[in-house]
């Protein structure tokens, strides 16, 4: 019961680290959730700061939800805490307790996490992320997919496979729950798609900056 407690909480305070926060704030000494997309996530960081800031970002970000399930697994916990501790800490990137509960958008270290959980699915999944830039060059786009892709294919898995993971249903919620989360803060996103406003990779922002 402890563990039920304890590593779900450790793992939103490894998700709230603010990786991307401090990223900018030491290479270029501004605050990240005040530029851009007003957004603490790498996305955010590569518009901001550029290319090598935005790859840190990225990659530590990701490794906050890798750490995260990694713990729970090396504390022998079940299926559910797994999962529950993959959730608490794209919660933690998201609603960050170390910056007012102001973060990204919990893209990367969902990807951490959740390749984690099934690197196979996740191998599929960065192929539909990339696939979707590629077309597209809309990195929102693609992380709604991406992410909605995930519950998809761990589903698919699990019917191939029954034996591949025990637990899969608990793990399956969790990166359904993710999916949701990552779906809902790009609301903004999605409505600017619709209108045809949203921003492109690599291109000018044309909104003005009090309507980021």
């Amino acid at each position: 019961m402890k563990l039920l407690v304890a590593l779900p909480v450790l793992a939103y305070l490894l998700g709230s680290l603010p990786f991307s926060f401090l990223v900018v704030k030491l290479t270029k000494g501004i605050d990240v959730r005040t530029v851009g997309s007003h957004s603490a996530g790498a996305t955010n960081v590569l518009r901001s700061a550029g290319r090598g800031p935005a790859i840190a970002a990225l990659v530590l970000d990701a490794l906050k939800g890798v750490a995260a399930v990694w713990a729970a697994r090396l504390a022998d916990a079940d299926p559910a805490t797994v999962g529950l501790c993959a959730t608490a800490a794209v919660l933690g990137h998201v609603f960050p307790v170390f910056l007012g509960f102001r973060g990204g958008k919990g893209v990367a270290t969902a990807g951490g996490a959740l390749g984690m959980l099934s690197p196979l699915v996740c191998g599929a999944v960065l192929l539909v992320f990339l696939a979707t830039v590629a077309v597209t060059r809309y990195v929102s786009l693609a992380s709604i997919l991406a992410a909605l892709s995930f519950p998809i294919g761990l589903w698919i898995e699990g019917k191939l496979s029954p034996e591949t993971t025990a637990g899969q249903g608990w793990l399956l919620l969790n990166s359904a729950l993710i999916a949701v989360l990552i779906t809902f803060k790009h609301r903004e996103n999605m409505a600017r798609l619709v209108q045809g406003k949203e921003n492109k990779l690599g291109g000018s922002d044309p909104r003005p900056e009090e309507s980021r």
